[in-house]
C-alpha cells in the first residue's frame, strides 16, 4: 500500500469518525428539545440563549386543578331566593357551584360539598348552578333542564343526588324518568312532559351564561364567597380538605 492509499484510509476514518460525533450530538440536542415541548417550555430560549418560564397550559374542562394563588373571578350573579339554595340561607359562606350532571369530576366533587354542608352546619350555603359541557357531555343539557322539572314537584337536590349516583349507567332522556321516581317525584307524566317541552332550556342558558361571566370555565367551578363579599374560584374537584381550607380562611377573616 503506497503512501497515497494510507492517506485516502486515515482521512476516511477521520471522517467516518467525526461524522459520528456529529450525529450524535445532533441526536442529543433533538431529545433534549423534544423533552423541553413535551414539559411545556418555549424551546427559542435554546436559540435565544435566555431562560423562559414554562409554557401555562390551561386545564381541560373537569380536570381537577388546585388553587394559584386565587384565580380571577368576574362578575357573579347574585343568590336569590330562585336559586338552588341547600343549607342555611343565612350562612356566612356560600359554595356557588356551577356544574354538569353528566361530568365525571362534578360526580367526584358532589359528595365533597355535601360534607362541607354537614360539618359547618349553619355557617355554610350550597348554591348549584348549571353548566353543562354540551360539546362533550351530550346529555347534560337535558339532565339540567330534568332537574329543574324535579323542582316543580319539590324535588331538585334528590334528583340531582339521584343523578349523580346514577351518572356512570347514563343519563339518557330514557332513563330520566326512571331516575325522577327514584328520586321520589310523584306525577311522572307531568315530570316527562316537562321535559320534553324544553320549558327550562332558557334558564339553563341563564346559568351558563353566568358562570362565564363569573369566570368558570370548567366543571366544576365553584365560587366560594364570604359574608363581606371575598370572592374565590375553586377550579375542579379539589379534595375536601383543600376546601375545608379556603372556608376556615374566610371564616377567621
Amino acid at each position: 500500500m503506497d503512501s497515497n492509499e494510507k492517506f485516502s484510509m486515515s482521512l476516511s476514518v477521520k471522517q467516518i469518525f467525526l461524522a459520528g460525533v456529529a450525529a450524535g450530538v445532533l441526536g442529543v440536542a433533538a431529545l433534549g428539545f423534544l423533552l423541553m415541548v413535551t414539559k411545556g417550555v418555549d424551546a427559542s430560549s435554546w436559540f435565544s440563549g435566555s431562560a423562559r418560564a414554562p409554557l401555562a397550559v390551561a386545564p381541560s374542562a373537569g380536570v381537577p386543578t388546585a388553587p394559584a394563588g386565587g384565580e380571577q373571578v368576574g362578575e357573579v350573579a347574585p343568590v336569590t331566593n330562585d336559586d338552588h339554595i341547600r343549607g342555611d340561607k343565612n350562612a356566612e359562606i356560600t359554595l356557588l357551584e356551577y356544574s354538569d350532571f353528566e361530568c365525571p369530576f362534578c360526580s367526584r366533587f358532589h359528595p365533597t360539598l355535601v360534607q362541607a354542608l354537614n360539618e359547618y352546619k349553619g355557617k355554610v350555603r350550597w348554591v348549584y348552578r348549571h353548566f353543562p359541557l354540551n360539546s362533550i357531555h351530550p346529555n347534560a343539557q337535558k339532565a339540567a333542564e330534568a332537574s329543574e322539572c324535579a323542582n316543580e314537584q319539590g324535588k331538585f337536590w334528590e334528583m340531582a343526588d339521584k343523578m349523580f349516583e346514577k351518572q356512570a349507567s347514563g343519563l339518557t332522556v330514557a332513563q330520566l324518568s326512571g331516575l325522577a321516581k327514584e328520586a321520589g317525584v310523584r306525577d311522572i307524566a307531568k315530570f316527562d312532559a316537562c321535559v320534553s317541552s324544553g320549558k327550562y332550556a332558557a334558564l339553563v342558558a341563564a346559568d351558563l351564561a353566568s358562570g362565564e361571566a363569573a369566570g368558570v370555565t370548567g366543571t366544576p367551578g365553584t365560587i366560594v364567597i364570604s359574608k363581606d363579599g371575598t370572592k374565590q374560584l375553586i377550579p375542579g374537584a379539589l379534595p375536601y380538605e383543600s376546601v375545608k381550607q379556603i372556608i376556615d380562611s374566610m371564616l377567621a377573616s
